[in-house]
């Protein structure tokens, strides 16, 4: 198994693929790296690119924005904050 230390920009990119991870490899990341996603996602937000970054690995996109949940409508499956109380 090789095992490969990836940084912020790695993730995004690999995230904005669809990429999935051969069973050879493994992938690892500092400590560091959830801030440096958190403070990649915010920035991408402020500069209109979440639809590109927002598909993380989920299965819904949680926003209370209603401007926000059209700008990815079609992108990614969307939820309101309802979806996460219990039934």
């Amino acid at each position: 198994m090789t095992r490969f230390v990836v940084d912020c920009g790695v993730v995004l990119e690999l995230a904005a693929d669809a990429f999935e991870l051969p069973p050879e490899h493994e992938l690892l990341a500092p400590t560091l790296l959830r801030s440096q996603m958190l403070s990649a996602l915010h920035e991408a937000v402020h500069r209109g690119e979440l639809s590109e970054a927002v598909a993380l690995q989920a299965d819904a996109f949680v926003t209370s924005d209603p401007a926000l949940a059209r700008r990815v409508e079609g992108v990614v499956a969307t939820a309101t904050i309802d979806a996460l109380r219990p039934a």
